[in-house]
């Protein structure tokens, strides 16, 4: 598909408020590399490929191993992901499709403090933005280099 805006280009305006998000979700007592995941699945369910290229790159280069990259999709079924993470993926595909019942609500409540589980739905909701801005924009996939946005 060819891009129709460049958002980083000419939305530069708008994009400041997610770009500030971003800047704290970095200070967020939730670990970065579990928010990586988050988001990289999160993109999957959205079918955002600019988003997944930039998440699979920033994983792999925080060290992620190809195994839970690929299992991720499954990974209600894969040995390889804790607890934690497991609440946090069910989390964000409740999230996503705007169906949070209680025993996800009460899975994740275990895992995370109030302000972790605060800082988490704010980084799913992120995400949801930017796979959704990237979907309507058509950005190109493959184009992202590791650190690109900070």
């Amino acid at each position: 598909m060819e891009q129709r805006i460049s958002i980083h280009d000419k939305g530069q305006n708008a994009l400041k408020t997610l770009y500030g998000i971003g800047g704290y979700l970095k200070k967020s007592p939730v670990e970065v590399n579990l928010l990586e995941l988050v988001y990289f699945r999160v993109s999957q369910i959205n079918g955002c490929a600019y988003c997944l290229d930039m998440h699979s790159k920033d994983l792999r280069a925080k060290g992620e191993t190809e195994q839970r990259l690929y299992g991720l999709s499954a990974w209600q079924e894969a040995p390889y992901y804790t607890d934690r993470e497991r609440a946090a993926l069910a989390w964000a595909e409740a999230l996503t499709h705007c169906e949070v019942p209680d025993a996800v609500y009460n899975q994740t409540k275990k895992q995370f403090s109030d302000e972790e589980l605060i800082d988490l739905t704010l980084a799913i909701t992120t995400i949801n933005t930017w796979n959704r801005m990237n979907l309507a924009f058509a950005n190109t996939p493959g184009t992202y280099r590791v650190g690109q946005f900070g």
